[in-house]
């Protein structure tokens, strides 16, 4: 854009642009120069540019548009012309505005993109769906280090040279080994999966492969990239999972991952999972045109936090009479705790009506639990507006509160990694590197030096034990999260829970932590071990992949010896958990389930992960309404007693009354002598009989007021001391927790 410049000579034309010359033309779309199609046409002399070094256009009938240079005084045709443009000049100059349109220029379509054909699942080496049988080697160490133990993410034994060990490792190191899946069927191979060894011993794993199919095992064909042999990068440690995709997919049934180079301090160990899509096998006719398969009625998908918020407000759209969604806190990132609440009278506790949960996402990248409560929301407002007569009733007689995710920080992270990507460990730990079922008060320690020293029940409680005083100070490392279930548990009573973990197929019960301190296995059991048992059974029995008889072990440990559950601390000891916690701290039985050999599932397996764990989930919801239920009221005004305690003959472990003086008290079969007693009252014993049906047995107590005891001179008993200090650490903690 050229400048403007003050000049002396004649005044401009109207209707041109002050900033531009006339040899550019009118803006393209303006409207015509005013002196086109007037009287005072400009001669033809006027197409003459303007002297140099002046920037302003010629006007016609001036001097510059007639004469190139400058006019001298005598000149003839200065003379001839003057009248002519005396006249010219006197003339009006007419004014035209000239506005400039914009022209839109019309976008052209862009062509719709073809639909892209959806990635192949993984074959299931990592589930536990490809079968030890298809898995074979060109040879292996040890029979611990075979081609069955080549599956992504399979975790190693204790000890050297276990029988059940991380991987699979060539017997020789050369470039002619291989091992080698059997998918079964006609598959369209697109993707191999790598990892080194898992091993505390050893660093062994390899660094390129080849990739080669077949159909019967004997010609093979190579994975080409071009007119060569692809050799594909593998690992450069050995637990970050690497993907190859193929140059172009193979075709086959057996595929072998020929590996090529190592680790040069290592040898040749892998564990894989492959990627393909099962093809209709060529002698069933009917196979290549299967019926379509039926809509499915949930939502059968990894949903990240805001996915999980919309499906979550869309059921409680769906259900508004019975759910309600709240936040119990954030994580460290500000991610919400949502809660999802369903109850007949949602909000409300109502006076006998247990109280449940079921927690998932302690441990980011264990996405099973997740998806299962997010299902199982979709199924219970579903299944209730149909009239289905056992989620009615189970909705009816019972607050259900379900967590899908403790921990959406470390969910996130495994979540943009991706289903096989994510390995062992990424996303476990929150966003500030704490292991949260590890971050809960120790209150083992505590009841147990109290035991040794004869302290328990009379003047050391054997439950609703106090935070430790450490465990309240500012710089204690307290995650958020963790703040917020301890505020959860103290604001519901909650009398059964279930926390939903992955990794392993197993349900374990307390004591999570060893007697023994320096031990790493010990049987720990609760006063309570009979009827943590049975809740663990109950769970396990029901799940079909526990149950079944073809299941193989996961890693090392064979738990169907046991019938798939196991006491925390007999299985590995874990200071600070949950479960620990909540039985000392709370009223809240609570189990562990591994929900399943893989921690993040591929999608296309959570329709089958749901059939698995279905009947389970409503099944140990159920078990809420085992044992004995009651009010404990004051004798003269009817009123509830809160705190009260309710204590069973032969087992050194007590409850206690919510603030309408209800209670439940989860038991097995059988006859007790329950006893309530509560400060400034007298105690009340009286036998209470469970049925083995699976519906509560009333024991409800009047408590007449203590005599005697407020005489002139006496002093009132004041409140529970235990009570009283475990409200003065949990209002610290909640302190120190606003403050960060």
């Amino acid at each position: 854009m050229a400048r403007n410049r003050t000049t002396t000579g004649p005044p401009r034309a109207t209707g041109v642009s002050p900033t531009k010359g006339i040899a550019g033309g009118p803006p393209k779309g303006s409207e015509a120069p005013p002196w086109k199609g007037t009287t005072a046409a400009a001669p033809r002399a006027s197409a003459v540019p303007p002297p140099r070094g002046s920037t302003a256009p010629p006007v016609p009938g001036s001097a510059t548009a007639a004469s190139p240079g400058p006019a001298r005084r005598g000149d003839p045709a200065v003379t001839a012309a003057a009248p002519r443009v005396t006249k010219v000049l006197r003339k009006k100059v007419v004014r035209k505005k000239v506005v400039r349109k914009k022209v839109v220029r019309k976008k052209k379509p862009e062509a719709a993109a073809a639909p892209q054909e959806p990635p192949c699942p993984p074959l299931g080496l990592e589930s536990l769906r490809v079968l030890d049988t298809q898995l074979q080697a060109s040879s292996h160490k040890r029979h611990g280090l075979g081609a069955h133990r080549g599956r992504l993410n399979i975790q190693s034994g204790l000890y050297d040279g276990d029988p059940f060990d991380g991987g699979w490792c060539a017997g020789r190191e050369d470039a002619e080994q291989w091992l080698q899946v059997d998918a079964r069927r006609l598959t369209r191979f697109t993707g191999v999966i790598t990892q080194g060894l898992n091993s505390i011993w050893t660093y062994d794993w390899v660094t390129s492969y080849k990739v080669q199919v077949s159909n019967d095992s004997r010609a093979w064909l190579p994975s080409r990239n071009g007119t060569q042999e692809a050799v594909f990068p593998a690992n450069k440690d050995p637990e970050t999972p690497v993907l190859n995709l193929l140059p172009s997919p193979l075709v086959g049934r057996f595929l072998r991952i020929n590996p090529q180079s190592w680790y040069p301090n290592g040898t040749i160990c892998l564990r894989a999972e492959v990627l393909g899509c099962p093809l209709p096998d060529p002698s069933d006719a009917h196979a290549w045109h299967p019926p379509p398969p039926p809509e499915p009625q949930l939502d059968f998908r990894h949903h990240n936090y805001k996915e999980m918020r919309k499906l979550m407000k869309r059921v409680s759209e769906e259900c508004p009479d019975i759910t309600r969604v709240y936040s119990i806190g954030q994580s460290s990132r500000g991610l919400r705790l949502y809660v999802m609440e369903i109850s007949d009278n949602p909000g409300q506790h109502e006076v006998g009506e247990p109280e449940f949960r079921y927690v998932a996402g302690m441990h980011g990248n264990e996405v099973l639990g997740r998806e299962l409560l997010l299902n199982l929301m979709e199924f219970l407002c579903r299944e209730f507006r149909r009239g289905d007569a056992r989620v009615v009733q189970l909705v009816t007689d019972t607050r259900i509160h379900l967590l899908p995710s403790m921990n959406p920080d470390g969910y996130e992270t495994a979540y943009k990694l991706g289903s096989e990507l994510a390995g062992w460990a990424s996303g476990r730990w929150t966003y500030e590197g704490i292991d949260l079922n590890h971050n809960f008060a120790d209150l083992n320690t505590a009841l147990w030096d109290a035991e040794d020293n004869d302290l328990v029940p009379h003047e050391f409680p054997n439950h609703y034990i106090p935070i430790p005083e450490y465990y309240t100070f500012a710089n204690a490392t307290v995650a958020p999260e963790t703040r917020a279930v301890i505020a959860w548990m103290q604001r519901y009573p909650f009398v059964l829970s279930a926390n939903l973990h992955g990794g392993e197929l197993v349900v374990t019960y307390p004591f999570d932590m060893t007697r023994t301190y320096w031990k790493a296995q010990e049987p720990t059991p609760t006063p309570d071990d009979g009827v943590f048992r049975w809740l663990a059974t109950v769970y396990a029995t029901a799940n079909l992949a526990m149950a079944s008889a073809e299941r193989r072990r996961c890693h090392y440990d064979d738990f169907t010896r046991f019938g798939n559950v196991i006491n925390g601390a007999d299985w590995h000891t874990v200071a600070g958990s949950m479960n620990d916690f909540s039985y000392l701290h709370t009223n809240c039985f609570e189990i562990t389930v591994e929900l399943s050999c893989d921690k993040f599932p591929h999608a296309s397996e959570l329709p089958e992960e749901w059939e698995n764990n279905r009947e389970s989930l409503l099944l140990f919801m159920e078990q809420v309404h085992r044992g004995i239920k009651g009010v404990v009221r004051d004798s003269d005004t009817g009123q509830g007693i809160p705190n009260a305690i309710i204590a069973v003959d032969g087992i050194n472990h007590d409850v206690r009354t919510a603030l309408d003086g209800d209670y439940w008290r989860l038991l097995n079969p059988g006859e007790y002598e329950v006893t309530a007693r509560a400060e400034g009252y007298e105690a009340a014993t009286q036998p209470c009989r469970v049925y083995f049906e699976n519906v509560p047995t009333p024991c409800s107590f009047r408590l007449a007021r203590a005599r005697g005891r407020h005489r002139p001179g006496r002093t009132r008993p004041g409140p529970d001391p235990a009570l009283r200090l475990q409200r003065l650490r949990l209002r610290r903690l909640r302190a120190h927790g606003r403050g960060q």
